[in-house]
């Protein structure tokens, strides 16, 4: 099988122009030709009114090594490899008489890859999640949403699929994936029922109600397989035994119920909202350091706007769907400001956790046609920036930050868990909004307008109020004045690590293996999803080393 690059074609082409641009690129008759796949399929839309589609397939063609040796001849016209090898090749399986259970704290998308694929090796896991199965979840959710009641353990952040569940379910990411682990992510998927266009399209996602049915799915699959999974079990404290050697290890976890689980490998794999948790590995002298984060607004306009903008007289077009944007500003007072988890035709949402604090995020459906694009439009800062609220040097520090922040804001929304809003224009203008415009707010429970200009540092006030403008000369539109704010943005990614060594294991506690968001090593589902078989893998290869499971 071959992979052939960079073939291009207009937006609107009959279905047989794809084999035939592949015949007429590689000189061949359609009588060689076997087999066609398509591998990725993205669009250039960077001139306007001429979108193009730009394709790379897979292809079995007749003499595979006399079309590769005349590509190489032509490597300037022709770009043509051999097609990669995909597959997953699983590294353990059980032994007989397996004591000990690997135990997965978290059921987000880190925790439930390292289940799945733990399973799979017939390592039979433990899944402990603080918060409910997705269906009660979700009840819990638009409990806060419509009713404003808040259920600590179990909303957006917490519960089964994790934060994701309520997002865009965007599965791209720039990692480095050399192994195609990612590849596994997006098979697993459509296994449980996602749309195989998500192997091929260059920018896949899923949305909140497919994503619910799919981890349900992959629930079965981990018990199905021996997997145990434990809702309403949260971790409260971690047993440590610390040997003649001076050698930390891992011996269990302790529940919220006072009773211990004994287990020698532990994954980690939190959320980045999981603040108690971090509070109890700190204290239990396990290895943190705070890393930079970004905080902002998150900012709605017409998707009518953004799609014209990008699209031009090709906007609305099904292949290209509802537009998307990515933006990012360097500002004088050397901070910088970037759009984040843009979410075309959706809806901004109630993430809070913690009771007393707002907390916004973005979410998307499937067909992504709700009528606002929302995006953050956030600012970085980093470990330094975090003295101000916690000046102990602390890695718990930057929740410190956080939390001020998100208390600030549930004050400005009357303590309703509303959220505070201003339109654009009155934001850079420096005065207070009193009255909507022609961008309806998608928030729920709902936004109280005023001025944002408390809701933020100074800094990062003054930072977004110069890159909006900034914006608005890259999409038309953008700065408009009838465009809403609504904060804040607090939770763009974990404020710590939870620092491990390239075994996957914490710098100085064995069998405790930190992965995913919540121990800063992902952002987004694929991220997360890829850390958690990579997770599952250090476990076995430790199990293979203790005698507990046999390598493959």
């Amino acid at each position: 099988m071959l992979r052939l690059t960079d073939i291009t074609l207009p937006l609107e082409h009959p279905e047989s122009a794809l084999a035939e641009a592949t015949l007429a690129r590689l000189k061949l008759p359609a009588s060689d030709l076997r087999a066609l796949t398509v591998a990725k399929r993205s669009y250039d839309a960077r001139k306007r009114g001429h979108i193009v589609l730009t394709y790379s397939v897979d292809v079995d063609v007749a003499n595979e090594a006399a079309v590769l040796k005349r590509a190489a001849a032509q490597a300037h016209r022709i770009k043509v490899t051999p097609t990669p090898d995909t597959t997953y090749r699983y590294i353990a399986a059980p032994v007989p008489g397996q004591a000990l259970r690997p135990v997965v704290v978290g059921m987000g998308p880190c925790g439930l890859f390292a289940g799945l694929v733990l399973a799979q090796m017939g390592l039979r896991p433990i899944i402990l999640e603080r918060g409910k199965q997705v269906r009660e979840r979700t009840v819990d959710t638009f409990g806060l949403w419509r009713k404003k009641v808040l259920n600590p353990e179990s909303n957006v952040q917490f519960g089964e699929g994790g934060a994701g569940t309520f997002s865009d379910g965007k599965l791209y990411s720039q990692i480095s994936d050399r192994r195609h682990l990612g590849r596994k992510v997006l098979t697993e998927f459509v296994a449980a029922g996602a749309p195989e266009e998500i192997l091929y399209v260059s920018k896949p996602h899923i949305g909140t109600f497919r994503l619910v049915s799919m981890v349900e799915h992959m629930r079965a699959t981990i018990e199905s397989l021996g997997g145990v999974i434990r809702f309403s079990h949260r971790v409260d404290d971690l047993a440590v035994e610390t040997g003649a050697d001076g050698v930390r290890q891992v011996r269990g976890v302790v529940l919220a119920d006072g009773s211990t689980l004994r287990a020698d490998h532990v994954v980690m794999a939190l959320g980045h909202s999981a603040r108690d948790t971090f509070a109890m590995l700190h204290g239990r002298g396990v290895y943190l350091e705070a890393k930079p984060f970004s905080i902002g607004f998150r900012i709605e306009h017409p998707q009518s706007i953004i799609d014209a903008a990008r699209f031009g007289p090709q906007a609305g077009h099904p292949i290209l769907g509802a537009a998307d944007y990515k933006l990012v500003h360097h500002c004088r007072n050397g901070r910088s400001v970037y759009s984040f988890c843009m979410c075309p035709g959706g809806t901004v949402v109630a993430a809070a956790s913690e009771p007393g604090r707002v907390v916004t995020n973005g979410m998307s459906q499937y067909s992504r046609n709700e009528r606002n694009a929302n995006a953050a439009i956030v600012v970085g800062i980093t470990p330094e920036d975090f003295a101000e609220h916690d000046a102990s040097g602390s890695p718990l520090a930057g929740i410190a930050l956080q939390r001020y922040w998100e208390e600030v804001a549930f004050r400005l929304g009357g303590e309703t868990y509303d959220a505070p809003g201003q339109k654009v224009g009155d934001f850079l203008a420096g005065r207070a909004s009193s009255e909507l415009g022609a961008v309806t707010p998608s928030y729920t429970p709902g936004v109280r307008l005023g001025d944002l200009s408390q809701a933020l540092p100074g800094y990062a006030v003054d930072a977004i109020r110069e890159a909006l403008p900034a914006f608005g000369k890259q999409i038309k539109g953008f700065d408009m004045a009838d465009a809403l704010l609504t904060g804040v943005e607090t939770r763009t990614s974990s404020p710590l690590r939870i620092t491990r060594g390239d075994d996957g294991q914490s710098l100085n506690t064995r069998g405790l293996f930190p992965a995913g968001e919540g121990a800063g090593y992902a952002g987004g589902i694929l991220s997360a999803g890829v850390d958690g078989i990579r997770a599952a893998e250090w476990v076995a290869e430790a199990m293979i080393a203790a005698g507990s499971a046999r390598a493959i």
